[in-house]
């Protein structure tokens, strides 16, 4: 190495590092918002940081010009390499089904809407809401349920499930519990509040009314090709806790467990919480978002049908989603979440949903939730594919 001061080999050091920190930033930038990849912005950062290395190196002449242009080429020959792999996993990623309770179609649900999925009564109802429409809201779960209610009651029109204006709308539970504690629904379906939900209500003065009107099975899936059938209510709690972590455990595949969860105030997450009892459950696995402001955002991550992944929604979804989403359902305790285990009880996670009042002045809301509670309404209920209160099957219950 030549003599040089070691204060003018530092200086050189920043005046070469600031430009290529400059453009590195630059880029990183451009990529973080285009991409939102984590991954890209790694590389990004790695290859500045060889680059700078390898000139600093050069200048002091600790690297020969070969050598230093043999060492660029090469970092940027496994940068190129790390790009492609990177990239071809991200797109493996991108091919994993999602499983989310968004993912039916709604609007095949809308009351009176040609050829929608609405179950009809099979004789007209007596009661009949032409005036003073109860404004009705609720989980994404249980939309097709009140889609048939409305499509039974109200007078017949377009009830866009997503427009402001819509006096049957599909906001989800944390949403629809928001709009009905604000005044802004008379009647919202959907699983029992959370605690946070719970507390806003209290805070606003609100007394939430709540009538059980059917039952519906929390259940746990994976990817079909995992080995693991069932699990008891114990592990589902230890792997929610990340106290076990490895299907190994359960007579599975030797690999790293990775539960998802949902957002919180969901319907679902509220009833992981609820099934955690005393147990901590921990951080949920998080995704980074681009939010279209420049920011990059981390937000609970949905389920990805990983071979390793296992999820958890309501059955009336899952067995909508089973099939095309190549995932099975576990067995709680040794038993399956069907119908039949619903009604008589032995399925372990089964939780009634509720008709959701708070006070509304509607003279229309207490007669509707009262006939929800018919045979007519139970009968939609059921046929929708939800457990009602009242049936043959559901004596045991009653």
């Amino acid at each position: 190495m030549k003599e040089r001061e070691w204060s003018t080999i530092i200086l050189a050091a920043i005046l070469i590092s600031f430009p290529i920190m400059f453009f590195t930033w630059i880029i990183y930038a451009i990529v973080m918002l285009s991409t939102g990849s984590k991954l890209y912005g790694a590389l990004v950062i790695a290859a500045s940081a060889l680059i700078n290395i390898f000139y600093l190196l050069a200048y002091i002449d600790v690297l020969k010009e070969k050598v230093f242009w043999s060492l660029c080429g090469s970092a940027i020959l496994v940068i190129a390499i790390s790009f492609v792999l990177g990239w071809r996993y991200e797109q493996y990623v991108e091919k994993l089904k999602i499983v989310d309770d968004q993912a039916i179609n709604m609007s095949n649900y809308e009351p009176f809407r040609e050829g929608t999925k609405a179950v009809s009564l099979p004789e007209p109802a007596p009661l009949k809401i032409r005036s003073k429409l109860p404004q009705l809201d609720g989980s994404t779960a249980l939309y097709p349920m009140y889609a048939a209610f409305v499509q039974a009651v109200y007078k017949q029109k377009e009830y866009p499930y997503y427009g402001q204006d819509s006096e049957v709308q599909v906001n989800g539970t944390e949403d629809a519990y928001n709009r009905l504690i604000k005044g802004e629904a008379d009647i919202i379906f959907a699983p029992a509040p959370s605690k946070d939900q719970e507390a806003q209500a209290k805070a606003a003065g609100v007394e939430l009314t709540l009538t059980p009107i059917g039952y519906e099975a929390f259940i746990f899936f994976v990817n079909s090709r995992n080995e693991v059938q069932n699990l008891t209510l114990e592990q589902i709690q230890g792997i929610y806790a990340g106290e076990l972590t490895n299907w190994k455990q359960f007579g599975g595949a030797n690999e790293k467990i990775r539960p998802f969860q949902r957002r919180e105030n969901s319907g679902s997450q509220t009833m992981l919480q609820k099934m955690m009892k005393d147990k901590q459950l921990m951080e949920p696995a998080k995704e980074d978002v681009n939010s279209g402001m420049g920011d990059i955002i981390k937000q609970t991550a949905n389920y990805r049908n990983y071979k390793n992944a296992i999820g958890f929604s309501f059955l009336f979804y899952a067995t909508e989603m089973v099939h095309e989403q190549q995932i099975h359902l576990l067995k709680i305790n040794g038993v399956e979440a069907n119908r039949e285990n619903i009604s008589n009880g032995t399925y372990p996670l089964t939780a009634p949903f509720y008709a959701i009042t708070a006070g509304s002045d509607n003279p229309k809301v207490q007669p509707f939730v009262d006939w929800i509670l018919s045979p007519q309404g139970q009968y939609l209920i059921e046929k929708t594919g939800y457990t009602p209160l009242k049936s043959e099957l559901n004596s045991a219950r009653r």
